[in-house]
């Protein structure tokens, strides 16, 4: 019996190895691949946020004070299922495999990653689900190219094209979620892996089909902006420089990121008690200014109706990046897209008070897309992905401030493994000779 199964087995893959033959059309095999990558990648997706949000629900319920003792023992529980299951690693990992081994990511830490994501993110961490649903349908692509025996740069695309469904799910936006994956990949001004955008979008398009169906997604935009009309081509001026203030403000992002990074590697204890020392301090951040916590992809509509002192919107940006910083370098698990966004609001909020006679939804939009062109170095796709998001339908300012912050950001990427390879191996032998 296992012989014959065998046979079938290779029988199967070798058909799937041609092209349909009967179709005329630039339809093949990997059509199917892609699709079925995506039609997965949007059930995976749809499920988690499912429990995402009764698992938010359920731990919502405790206000106040209580705050701090459940982002606590979360952040204790997310990292005992690290410690025992397995490191699921975070963005950089990711980026490595795709870029240095061939495209292959292991899928056997998905497991600690669904369940640690799922603490960290539901108990209050300014970290969202991005991160996890990535690597997660990222890796069944592998697994999806393994078992049918794909190699090369069949099995990168493939790997790449789960990455795209599981950004897509979140984001609701194929075109932006596709490039988002292949943008992320890149080092400096290069542009590796364009062979991947017809993949990426093939899967995007399916995932985003079912997670629409599973969580009942609408088809507008996901944060309420006023409208926009642009009446002087000054208003580009004005975009750049909203970007360079964001710029500046992304740079202090990194800074205090890489601050907390180094306090908590000098903590020599096993990662549960760095969870769950950050769930404390997450839990007395959100305490004080509750609209901190979670990881912004509803808040930001609550900021935009707030209607808040410049007081309160300094104290919430300057209190958000310290509370993603912390959740980033504290071993909590999730991805920082749309907690950057939310700062980007906040700062576009404060900038106006500043420039009230420029319009809301420009400044607050620029800020946006410069201070996450700035951390993550994707400059397209925060373009299309900020104006499918906000309904902002006028690209090009938004491209004009993406620009200011990708070309203003520092020389060395946040994302480590964004850098090229030369330049790695010398930042390691400059810290080795340190040492």
């Amino acid at each position: 019996m296992k012989i014959r199964r065998r046979r079938k087995l290779v029988a199967y893959s070798n058909l799937l190895d041609h092209p349909i033959r009967f179709n005329a059309f630039v339809f093949s095999r990997m059509f199917i691949l892609w699709a079925v990558l995506g039609l997965i990648g949007g059930i995976i997706s749809g499920s988690y946020w499912v429990v995402l949000m009764l698992l938010t629900d359920f731990l919502g319920t405790w206000q106040g004070w209580l705050v701090i003792p459940v982002m606590a023992i979360s952040g204790l529980l997310a990292g005992l299922i690290i410690y025992f299951i397995g490191d699921p690693g975070e963005m950089e990992l990711m980026v490595n495999n795709i870029r240095f081994n061939k495209g292959k990511l292991d899928p056997k830490n998905n497991p600690s990653m669904i369940l640690s994501s799922l603490l960290c993110i539901s108990s209050g961490g300014s970290l969202g689900p991005e991160g996890p649903l990535v690597q997660v349908t990222g890796s069944t692509g592998t697994w999806m190219g393994k078992i049918l025996r794909i190699k090369g740069e069949e099995l990168r695309s493939l790997s790449i094209a789960g990455m795209a469904s599981g950004f897509t799910a979140l984001f609701g936006a194929p075109l932006g979620g596709s490039l988002f994956a292949l943008e992320i990949l890149h080092h400096k001004h290069s542009v590796e892996y364009y062979k991947a955008i017809i993949p990426a979008l093939v899967a995007s398009g399916f995932s985003y089909v079912v997670f629409a169906i599973i969580v009942q997604l609408g088809l507008g935009p996901m944060w309420n902006l006023p409208a926009y009309e642009m009446e002087t081509v000054f208003d580009f001026g004005w975009a750049v420089l909203f970007g360079v203030i964001a710029t500046f403000v992304g740079w202090g992002f990194i800074f205090c990121t890489k601050f907390f990074k180094t306090v908590f590697k000098r903590i020599k204890t096993p990662i549960f008690i760095k969870t769950f020392i950050g769930g404390i301090l997450l839990g007395t951040i959100a305490f004080y200014i509750p609209i901190t916590r979670y990881f912004s992809h509803f808040e930001i509509n609550d900021l935009l109706e707030a209607n808040g002192t410049v007081q309160f919107l300094a104290a919430v940006l300057i209190f958000k990046i310290i509370a993603i910083a912390i959740t980033v370098t504290s071993g909590w698990r999730g991805g920082f897209i749309i907690p950057l966004f939310f700062c980007g609001t906040a700062l576009g909020l404060l900038v106006h008070t500043i420039f009230p006679s420029i319009s809301l939804s420009l400044t607050i939009v620029s800020c946006m897309a410069a201070i996450n062109a700035c951390v993550t170095r994707t400059p397209m796709s925060t373009t299309i992905l900020l104006a499918t998001l906000t309904g902002f339908t006028y690209f090009i300012p938004i491209l004009f401030a993406s620009l200011t912050g990708y070309f203003l950001a520092p020389r060395i990427p946040f994302i480590d493994a964004q850098m090229e390879e030369k330049e790695r191996r010398l930042i390691k032998r400059k810290k080795f000779s340190r040492s």
